[in-house]
């Protein structure tokens, strides 16, 4: 029988001890056992292993690295991919935790930081879940050392970017950590203003959906007109790739070059042409406002 998911609750108040604040300053040392050297994750599913996949590739011990995850699938994997035992419940293995990653769906948080916020008050925290906002985090702690990030799945294979907030009382070694703990992931942008993330979630946290989206219809297609699904799948995807590490490397706009592909009477000018009749732009900003929308929502609806 496949094991029941548990409430929120079973994180558990525990007994366990506050530890002192400061950062990861020998993070990664082989040798060290000291506080400054462990990481906890509360939630341990695909993007706390990005995570710690990158700590781990970076020499960080395993035994240095604390998880708890109520699924019990989710702790076996952590177990057969990083060697890292993970806890059901929080307890006294979060006693040397300097930084903690919150790593729980949106409507999980509040209940799993209530029943851990006297034992965590002195850590770094640094929340990857999307739309709770700062001010909600920081009151459910107790702290005012919070740090907003919203990832994107390519971090699960190191290609990811992820945009961070900072509330006024985290320092500058502690931005330093936040990015030091996610470099392994991809890049990093800070920004100014906590409410450009809702626009960030929108933008670049649902973003490769837009881009699948975009390869499923090209794959489609390619199957359509007398490819097999193997060879469209493999023209559509190098195509992203290629056309993306261009418009990375180019100093000129996409506007720019996307003109330099469009003959006029062309194939490119075709297919432009029926997007634009179509109000392909149009379609795409309309879809990226929504989510701004629906990230603000969760906010509401999950914050205080």
């Amino acid at each position: 029988m496949a094991p029941t998911r548990p409430s929120p609750s079973q994180f558990g108040a525990s007994n366990f001890s506050t530890s002192q604040a400061g950062g990861l300053s020998n993070f990664g040392s082989q040798g060290s056992s000291a506080a400054h050297d462990h990481i906890a994750f509360i939630g341990g599913g695909n993007m706390a292993s990005a995570i710690i996949g990158g700590l781990v590739k970076k020499g960080v011990p395993a035994n240095h690295i604390v998880v708890i995850e109520p699924w019990a699938e989710a702790r076996a994997k952590l177990l057969a991919d990083f060697a890292i035992t993970a806890h059901d419940m929080p307890g006294p293995a979060l006693d040397q935790a300097r930084t903690v990653v919150w790593a729980v769906k949106p409507q999980m948080f509040k209940d799993a930081a209530l029943q851990t916020r006297f034992h965590t008050k002195n850590a770094l925290h640094l929340s990857v879940a999307a739309g709770i906002r700062s001010d909600s985090i920081a009151h459910w702690l107790g702290t005012e050392r919070v740090v907003r990030a919203m990832p994107n799945t390519p971090a699960l294979i190191g290609k990811g970017m992820t945009a961070l907030f900072a509330r006024p009382a985290v320092s500058d070694p502690d931005r330093k950590l936040v990015e030091k703990v996610l470099s392994a992931t991809g890049e990093t942008l800070w920004v100014g203003e906590e409410v450009q993330l809702d626009t960030v979630t929108a933008l670049s946290g649902s973003g490769p959906a837009y881009v699948f989206l975009f390869i499923e219809a090209m794959t489609q297609a390619g199957a359509d007109m007398g490819l097999s699904r193997d060879q469209a799948h493999k023209l559509a995807v190098g195509t992203f790739v290629g056309a993306s590490a261009l418009a990375r490397q180019s100093k000129e706009p996409p506007e720019i070059l996307r003109q330099r592909v469009t003959s006029k009477g062309g194939t490119t000018h075709a297919a432009i042409t029926s997007m634009e009749q179509d109000g392909i732009k149009n379609i795409i900003m309309r879809a990226v406002h929504a989510a701004k929308h629906r990230a603000r929502e969760l906010g509401d609806e999950f914050g205080d």
